[in-house]
């Protein structure tokens, strides 16, 4: 993870896109496009994304689809990447998590990558389509790679 002045914030990145990075049968497609974009411009996270991602690794170790050496691998391979993480949210930042996440259907986990990508005015990456609708349905655009 790098500082935010390496990169130009290009977009808020969903745990949902970087765990399908570590899977070679989740990665293609709009998980990879996303990576590619992450070339020249950095992607921002709530600090829910570390354990999100690290706590996707830890099931997948455990029901023994990946070993602790494919984990580290892949934290290796994170470290590597423009990714700025967010300051926890302050106390006063809760209510308004709270709120999006009860007026959009959605966990707070979900709420807090939205919560970020409009203080931000950024896009959204993600896999989930309640996400992604949630996205749309506050005016947050969802990253749509030129491929697709």
């Amino acid at each position: 993870m790098t500082a935010a002045s390496d990169a130009e914030a290009g977009f808020v990145l969903d745990a949902s896109v970087a765990v399908a990075w570590c899977f070679e049968d989740q990665a293609a497609g709009y998980a990879d496009e996303v990576l590619q974009h992450l070339r020249g411009q950095a992607a921002v996270v709530p600090a829910i994304w570390i354990l999100e991602v690290t706590n996707a690794l830890l099931v997948s170790e455990r029901n023994q689809r990946v070993r602790p050496a494919d984990s580290a691998r892949f934290l290796a391979l994170l470290r590597t990447l423009p990714i700025v993480v967010e300051a926890d949210p302050s106390l006063r930042e809760m209510g308004n998590i709270l709120s999006l996440a009860r007026d959009q259907g959605l966990s707070t986990y979900d709420a807090a990558y939205l919560h970020v990508a409009m203080a931000r005015g950024l896009p959204l990456a993600t896999l989930d389509e309640v996400l992604q609708r949630a996205a749309t349905a506050c005016g947050v655009s969802v990253v749509e790679p030129p491929h697709r």
